[in-house]
């Protein structure tokens, strides 16, 4: 299991690459299911252009709930394996933020834990957004539903 916050760009897609390729040799043969989530910077939110965004954490403490929540997952789902990576500091539209991605035997048990740690990051992680519009800055105050 792997939980990291990044202040630079990533690229989901070669870093889960990477990620699998160690995972084939820790636990070969083993899985029968892999779900990932990618989430990514839109350019809009409530309504306005949205030019950037600033993601603020509290160093420590965010790393900790996001192995909380990567945990609860293993509790709740037979879970092989779970890589989360969250971006942090400036992001501009179309930037990854977020990739979520569990292994497991089975494909209901990963489905199912990879929502569940999107689900709890988005609306429980300690976070901070402050947007920046056409007319300044701005906090985000609400995530937006799934």
């Amino acid at each position: 299991m792997k939980v990291e916050l990044r202040a630079s760009p990533f690229g989901p897609l070669l870093e889960l690459g990477c990620y699998q390729a160690g995972l084939d040799q820790r636990l070969p043969g083993q899985y029968g299911a892999m779900a990932i989530f990618i989430g990514t910077m839109r350019d809009f939110n409530e309504g306005e252009a949205v030019r950037g965004m600033t993601l603020e954490h509290y160093p420590g403490m965010t790393e900790r709930h996001l192995q909380r929540i990567v945990e609860a997952a293993f509790q709740e789902w037979p879970l092989l394996d779970a890589l989360v990576l969250h971006r942090i500091g400036a992001l501009r539209p179309n930037d990854p933020i977020v990739l979520v991605a569990v292994w497991s035997a089975h494909r209901a048990a990963a489905f199912a834990a990879c929502q569940f740690i999107m689900e709890e990051l988005k609306s429980k992680a300690p976070f901070w957004k402050r947007e920046e519009t056409a007319d300044g800055p701005r906090w985000v105050e609400h995530n937006t539903p799934g």
